[in-house]
């Protein structure tokens, strides 16, 4: 059947044409009961049995067990056995590559729009070179590159956003002209086709011989492979470690790991979780011979026409098609989040819908048309397991001891080598090689519910191909149970932001302000609101929500010493407040916080609402490990935060409190329980806009009531609301840092400049003491600077190329616009010789490469510096 003539045969029939070539898997019948899952091994099962099933000895013991042998667990499996680990086991409900390896489409790009995660695939690509000369075993690896292509401008800027975040990688990409796209794909129609992003060395592997090369690889190095194995319990013991039930017996391991893919929730609940996967059906076409195609010297690169939603790459002598369809005709399968995962699927495939597609198969007929003339071979529509925002979930869950997951992967193939790596290097080394939060699984919360999640996969997959632009909000399952006392009042004067499932306002418009939600890469339609929201909080008062604040309590009778060992700032004494890090053994920046000694032995930590699990695992992990007698809970919930900043700040609040809010008698960085307006609260004079400032800490209830005392009484004063645009201005001009830019696992505390914070000279034998000071012996390559830029309508956001003398010498990790000097102004990492005051380097910016000068920090004087030293020229007069 030729795909021309597929969309005449769906209007005559009235249905849709059935899949050929691979057994097919009917998607009603998985509608049934989820099986019941046993509670127990098989107490009668004895060693000769268990060899005779598995044709090998079994293990009753393991230092890493994985669960799953699709080719991401198999990749685990291989890099802990080569990494030297001597007991690893793997489980396998039915044989390798069962799920969603053995039908996917293979594809290996280099390119990813995120940071480190192009780490994973350039390592995987590396691997997969490589790997069939490792283990006899071949790979099927085709590199011919690939190609996305760009029919809009906004497509074109997108191109050169990207380029620009991956000069400062080894992966290889360029931006090319319409000439040079057709010389690499000369079957394409290059109408209106402006420019291409290409990147060689990229293109298809088999997904089963990977898997079979990856095993074999592991049995090498010592790893045992068990398959038919399914896992039927897991029971955690008292000392962190697992029983692992089986049929065959049960294995006690130090740590599991959940990889099994569609079947990650299934083995999720035998433990009380319930992991935030749904499947999708994802549905490829593969076509006979096309003679075009037959006709050529080398192979096509892979093509992603993403205005048309679909990627297309040779298969033989013929193509392979693959499309995202929109979110409002994709298919879920949400019978298997609601009844569970039928007992029998492994190597089935869903009933295929060419209707669904037909929108993309139109466009990829009109770009290439030698497909218009190609007959189907095959249709497969397999299910491929998403996280709400299509990214994996990778390495230790929060809230149970020993419990690894490596699941969610929309696109597993080309993650499989690198997170095998990633992951294999974290749990040996003790914490994560680079910074990955953004697969998290700590992301994701109580919050996230099936709702939430089947929406946000819809939204995700359908999303897979629209522009990226930076501050990209989207708004599938918002708002979330997640909401502050004051999101009602706000919502309708202000465009949300969404932070670990909270609603949080970003800027604020008034009357004649365009108030449309209108992302792009240059300034936009919130550039002037976001000035006046600046001006605000440096000449009045302003108010901003900050209850997505990941919020703490640590207490009990080892609270100081446990904190002591966790910070590498000094503990701070009851009534103050200081800023501290937890760092890794190696001695990076794991997260940052605020801490607060609220009364005695009892402590109030804050991290970024991003970090909150992040950072509370660290916390947990650190307190059973030295067996500490302290309480931690997370009362992120429960406490609202209010933060009211600007000079007039403490006229406003002092309406409000008989509490003396004077310089003398509530200075900067310290903290007291007191009444707001009859409200008792915990402030704290802190504040993330530099300027005069207080956080008030409350119960969520409180809220509205608070907020709407302080309006009442600032309004004499012209008090006014702002968002975490205006913040993230307000921040960058007193040069504070922020977590997950300027540090995180990627930088150490030295080179980001937080040396006030780090406490060497401290008693207490701090989480990466001993690693920084090795780092200060030997003597830092690169170091943080602050810069200022000449631009023109576009403003740096963060990992941007550096440029000097014609070479890429480092990267931004934060940037804006300031409203104190009319410039742009930016955060970077360079070599430390060019890290002096008035040194001249370039920015890259969609393209131009923009004249950039490191600047002694701060642009502008946080509020207690400017009054330090007006008490100092007050003291020096006659």
């Amino acid at each position: 059947m030729k795909l021309q003539h597929v969309r005449l045969l769906l209007q005559k029939r009235g249905h849709l044409l059935p899949a050929r070539g691979r057994v097919q898997a009917v998607a009603t019948c998985v509608q049934e009961p989820r099986r019941t899952v046993s509670t127990g091994p098989n107490k009668e099962s004895n060693v000769e049995n268990k060899s005779s099933v598995l044709g090998k000895r079994w293990k009753d013991t393991a230092e890493t067990v994985i669960i799953g042998g699709g080719c991401v667990g198999v990749s685990l499996a291989y890099h802990l056995a080569k990494a030297g680990m001597k007991d690893v086991v793997l489980l396998e409900k039915s044989e390798l590559t069962a799920g969603s390896t053995w039908h996917a489409a293979g594809l290996t790009t280099y390119f990813h729009p995120g940071i480190n995660l192009k780490k994973i695939h350039y390592y995987s690509i590396k691997l997969y070179e490589d790997l069939e000369e490792e283990t006899g075993q071949a790979v099927g690896f085709h590199q011919p590159g690939s190609i996305r292509i760009a029919v809009t401008p906004a497509r074109v800027d997108e191109f050169k956003y990207q380029m620009t975040r991956a000069r400062w990688h080894p992966n290889p990409q360029y931006l090319i002209g319409p000439e040079k796209v057709n010389e690499v794909f000369p079957l394409l129609n290059m109408e209106k086709i402006l420019a291409g992003l290409y990147n060689p060395g990229d293109g298809h592997i088999d997904p089963y011989s990977l898997t079979m090369a990856l095993a074999s690889g592991a049995r090498k190095y010592g790893a045992q492979l068990y398959f038919p194995a399914e896992v039927t319990n897991l029971t955690p013991r008292s000392d962190g470690t697992w029983n692992v039930g089986t049929p065959h017996g049960t294995i006690h391991a130090k740590r599991i790991v959940n990889a099994t893919g569609f079947w990650a929730r299934e083995v999720g609940k035998l433990i009380g979780l319930e992991h935030p996967l749904i499947p999708v059906h994802h549905q490829y076409v593969v076509t006979g011979t096309v003679p075009e195609v037959k006709a050529l010297k080398k192979e096509l690169p892979v093509l992603r026409d993403l205005e048309g939603s679909y990627y297309l790459r040779q298969e033989r002598d013929g193509l392979l098609f693959g499309p995202y369809e929109s979110q409002e005709k994709m298919k879920l399968q949400e019978s298997w989040v609601t009844h569970g995962v039928p007992p029998g699927f492994g190597k089935e495939l869903f009933e295929s819908d060419l209707d669904r597609i037909m929108k993309h198969v139109e466009a990829a007929m009109d770009r290439v048309p030698v497909l218009k003339n190609a007959d189907i071979i095959n249709i497969v529509s397999g299910p491929i397991t998403y996280s709400p925002d299509i990214l994996p979930m990778v390495g230790p869950h929060q809230g149970v001891q020993n419990y690894w997951v490596a699941m969610g992967f929309g696109y597993g193939i080309i993650h499989a080598g690198g997170i095998g790596k990633f992951l294999s290097d974290w749990i040996i080394g003790g914490e994560p090689p680079f910074d990955l939060i953004e697969v998290d699984p700590n992301r994701y919360g109580k919050w996230t519910t099936t709702k939430y999640t089947a929406l946000k996969a819809r939204e995700s997959y359908g999303f897979n191909n629209i522009v990226g632009y930076p501050k990209e909000e989207r708004f599938g399952g918002r708002p979330t149970e997640r909401v502050s006392g004051v999101y009602e009042a706000l919502k309708t004067k202000c465009s949300m932001g969404f932070h670990a499932g909270w609603e949080q306002p970003h800027w604020f418009y008034k009357q004649g302000d365009d108030a449309e939600y209108k992302p792009s890469f240059r300034r936009t339609n919130w550039f002037e609101p976001v000035r006046r929201e600046y001006n605000q909080v440096m000449e009045k008062v302003g108010v901003i929500d900050l209850t997505p604040f990941g919020k703490f309590t640590v207490k009990g009778k080892d609270a100081i010493k446990f904190l002591d060992h966790l910070v590498a700032n000094t503990v701070p004494k009851e009534g103050y407040t200081n800023i501290s890090h937890m760092l890794t053994p190696r001695g990076r920046v794991y997260a940052e916080l605020t801490v607060s000694h609220v009364s005695p032995g009892e402590f109030l930590l804050i991290t970024g609402s991003g970090s909150e699990l992040h950072d509370l695992r660290w916390i947990e992990e650190f307190a059973i490990q030295g067996k500490y007698n302290v309480e931690i809970v997370n009362v992120t919930d429960e406490v609202g935060v209010l933060g009211v900043a600007g000079p007039l700040s403490r006229k406003v609040l002092q309406k409000l409190t008989s509490e003396d809010l004077n310089e003398s008698a509530f200075k900067f960085l310290h903290g007291r329980r007191m009444n707001i307006a009859g409200i008792p609260v915990t402030a704290i004079r802190i504040s993330y806009t530099g300027e005069l400032g207080w956080e008030l800490y409350h119960k969520r209830q409180d809220t509205s009531e608070l907020y709407n005392k302080i309006m009442l009484a600032g309004d004499e004063e012209g008090i006014d609301n702002f968002g975490t645009y205006a913040m993230n201005v307000l921040r960058l001009e007193k040069a504070f840092r922020g977590w997950g830019a300027e540090m995180n696992c990627d930088t150490n505390p030295l080179e980001a400049g937080l040396q006030y914070f780090v406490k060497l000279n401290k008693q207490a034998e701090f989480i990466g003491k001993q690693a920084v000071k090795q780092i200060k012996e030997k003597g830092l390559q690169r170091k943080l600077v602050y810069l200022t830029l000449e631009t023109d309508n576009v403003d740096p956001e963060g990992n941007e190329s550096i440029w000097h003398n014609g070479k890429v010498v480092g990267n931004t990790t934060s940037g804006t616009f300031s409203y104190s000097i009319n410039k742009s102004l930016a955060f970077a990492y360079v070599p430390t010789e060019l890290s002096s005051a008035g040194q001249k380097l370039e920015v890259e910016l969609l393209g131009t490469q923009y004249p950039a000068t490191v600047i002694q920090e701060p642009l502008v004087l946080t509020e207690p510096t400017r009054n330090r030293i007006q008490k100092k020229g007050e003291g020096a007069k006659p």
